[in-house]
């Protein structure tokens, strides 16, 4: 996602940089490329009206005109506003000092709420007792699937009995139930419409009567575009939404309604799903979407995903390792099965604050099957091989390459990167960790895999 808009905005930047001081008509001929840019982004009209307005108020004034970097102060300014529109800061999720805290989870069918809502249990399992309730009877298999879903993430499920078809009688019986088993959370998935109807609302509104929840969730498919702002406004209207979560992020949505729907409703975005996984669902930060927008990379998330990815263990013997200014083949083993955690190459190199980033990346290799093949190689040598790679010449390259099922032009490539692993971890260990700066041939590690 943002890919599109993020190279527009690479080259709308790059033309003014080369201009020194800029004129009024430099900044507004860059704001027509941006008002495009948003608009082709599937941003509604009204919103980049009043994006590009706010812009242009701030980006013409004599201070940035005559600054020494006037290019770098109009960046800033759009990165500002569009941060100021997503919201300022993430929106926490409420929890209620008096159990149960009531989530009620509402969307449009297809848009990923039955999903979402066990990835949002999952989450707030670190810290709570959640309880999902299959309140959506209308849709065939909808219970089954909750289900089974909530059994693999190991999440309490409650469901209808058998032949119950009402579904605020459900989500009244949720609340003893959860009582009885010390669950402190519960989380409402309701039905949904393929697209809005009175029914649907009146029966979302008895239950929000009769379970009043502490949050009312709107689920939205980034992919739906400038109709998600319609159909947040409609929900927002009937339910009064507390937020909106964010289906399918790490799609190839043009990312409209994560700049368009605070900014019509009102209603923060506080979620976002970033994959399929049951893990894969991130709090909603205005000012991280902005930059990775803007190719800035975004430099908090990865070290979140980094930290997710790396046990405690696993750490500390990489630290050991840096200590004695050692890195053998076992650390570059235990590094790159941390990155296969992290997900596809490619996302993650895109927070990374690289100028023109998006192009680098076109270019860059990013098979994950190529880890797989690294990975392969390294478990092929003995344990001797991997505490001295340099004893493995011509005789010992041939056997690995045979046990690992590649060749020894591969075998050369891993040997290759782990000098320049081990070169990078060196200096590394020798740096102050408040002067570390990313490597510029950070991307050449991948470039062998």
């Amino acid at each position: 996602m943002f890919e599109a808009l993020r190279d527009r905005f690479e080259k709308v930047f790059s033309s003014l940089k080369g201009r020194g001081k800029l004129t009024a008509d430099d900044v507004n001929t860059a704001l027509r490329e941006v008002r495009r840019a948003l608009l082709e982004a599937d941003v509604s009209y009204k919103v980049v009206k009043d994006l590009v307005s706010a812009i242009s108020a701030r980006a013409t004034g004599a201070d940035v005109l005559s600054s020494i970097t006037p290019a770098q102060q109009v960046a800033t300014i759009v990165y500002e506003e569009m941060t100021n529109i997503m919201g300022k800061a993430p929106s926490p999720m409420i929890v209620s000092p008096k159990p149960p805290t009531v989530y009620m989870m509402v969307g449009l069918q297809g848009s990923g709420k039955t999903t979402t809502t066990v990835k949002l249990a999952k989450r707030m399992s670190k810290s709570h007792k959640p309880l999902v309730v299959a309140c959506d009877l209308r849709r065939p298999a909808a219970v089954d699937q909750l289900r089974v879903l909530a059994e693999k993430a190991g999440i309490a499920f409650f469901g209808p009995e058998q032949g119950g078809s009402n579904p605020v009688s459900v989500a009244r019986a949720s609340i003893a139930f959860a009582e009885n088993h010390l669950c402190d959370m519960i989380l409402l998935d309701t039905a949904g419409r393929l697209q809005l109807d009175d029914d649907l609302m009146a029966e979302l509104e008895e239950m929000k009567g009769a379970v009043p929840p502490h949050e009312v969730l709107l689920v939205v498919d980034s992919m739906t575009g400038q109709e998600s702002v319609q159909v947040s406004s409609v929900f927002n209207e009937r339910l009064g939404l507390s937020g909106v979560i964010l289906t399918k992020m790490d799609g190839d949505a043009r990312g409209g309604p994560a700049l368009a729907i605070k900014a019509s409703t009102g209603v923060p975005i506080k979620m976002v799903g970033m994959g399929e996984r049951v893990e894969d669902l991130d709090v909603f930060d205005a000012a991280r979407v902005a930059s990775r927008i803007m190719g800035m990379g975004d430099m908090m998330s990865l070290v979140e995903k980094i930290e997710s990815a790396a046990s405690e263990e696993d750490t500390e013997k990489l630290a050991e390792s840096l200590k004695k200014n050692k890195f053998t083949m076992d650390d570059m083993l235990l590094q790159l099965q941390q990155i296969k955690k992290l997900g596809p190459l490619d996302k993650v190199m895109e927070m990374l604050p690289i100028p023109g980033g998006s192009k680098m990346l076109k270019g860059a290799d990013m098979d994950m099957s190529r880890l797989k093949h690294a990975e392969a190689v390294i478990q092929s040598m003995t344990k001797k091989e991997r505490r001295s790679p340099e004893i493995i010449k011509g005789g010992r390259r041939r056997r690995i390459a045979e046990g690992s099922g590649t060749s020894v032009q591969i075998v050369n490539q891993v040997l290759a990167q782990y000098e320049q692993m081990k070169t990078m971890m060196k200096s590394i260990g020798k740096m102050n960790p408040k002067s570390f700066k990313i490597p510029g041939k950070l991307k050449n590690m991948f470039k062998g895999f």
